[in-house]
């Protein structure tokens, strides 16, 4: 089996030391490079090709957030994993819409971080339905009705189908359970995801179910944001 190829990007070398024992004793993990600054990534990035990238929010020069949304914006962009210590955030709101594909807190137990690059490495969104939750409500009285309003623009792109999707895909549902709710067929679920991404250009699921919560349609349907579900469990 091929490794993961990561890259650690964390302004304080302890951490990165850290990192680097934690994850270089796992026989699937190869890590290419360090760097102490988000300025530094996009060369690395270049010249190591990681898989994951497991980024810092906080640097001093060039923040976490800022070096996100230059890889994601790259046809071969890396999957991103921000790094935080604040279970919700500003930021980690910002570096998700960016395309990161989920976070971890840095006091995470060892063997979950492992999990989480192993996941995101298998193109699966790392994010627990109580963090999303908490990160939906930090946002909630932050521009939301400039939010709503731009988010509702995006989502007339999609059909009336491919809109029910995308709220399903905002309560957390998998593929499974909105096939089944849906009364389609689970690869015509897979089929709408695919469409709702690339008509909206989007990363992720996480992406979709903060647009989705944004234009309110959440509340509307279910009546309050119910939250990612940890990955995609059926390939997006």
């Amino acid at each position: 089996m091929t490794a993961i190829r990561l890259l650690l990007v964390d302004d304080d070398p302890l951490v990165r030391a850290g990192l680097a024992f934690m994850m270089g004793g796992a026989d699937d993990i190869e890590i290419v490079g360090e760097a102490a600054d988000g300025g530094e990534v996009e060369g690395l990035v270049d010249r190591t090709r990681p898989d994951v990238v497991l980024m810092d929010i906080r640097m001093p020069a060039v923040d976490g957030l800022t070096a996100t949304e230059r890889l994601r914006g790259r046809a071969d962009a890396p999957q991103v994993v921000v790094l935080t210590t604040f279970h919700a955030d500003e930021q980690v709101l910002r570096a998700l819409r960016a395309g990161a594909a989920g976070f971890v807190l840095k006091d995470t137990p060892p063997a979950e971080i492992l999990d989480a690059v192993r996941r995101v490495a298998a193109g699966d969104p790392v994010l627990s339905p109580t963090v999303t939750r908490q990160l939906m409500d930090h946002a909630a009285g932050t521009a939301a009705d400039t939010r709503r309003a731009h988010a509702r623009v995006r989502l007339t792109e999609l059909g009336d189908r491919e809109r029910e999707v995308a709220v399903a895909v905002g309560r957390g549902l998998s593929n499974a359970d909105i096939a089944a709710a849906l009364f389609m067929s689970v690869a015509t679920v897979k089929a709408h995801v695919s469409r709702i991404l690339a008509k909206l250009d989007l990363n992720n699921r996480v992406q979709i179910a903060l647009l989705a919560y944004d234009a309110g349609l959440l509340e509307e349907r279910a009546g309050g944001a119910a939250g990612v579900q940890d990955a995609a469990e059926d390939g997006h």
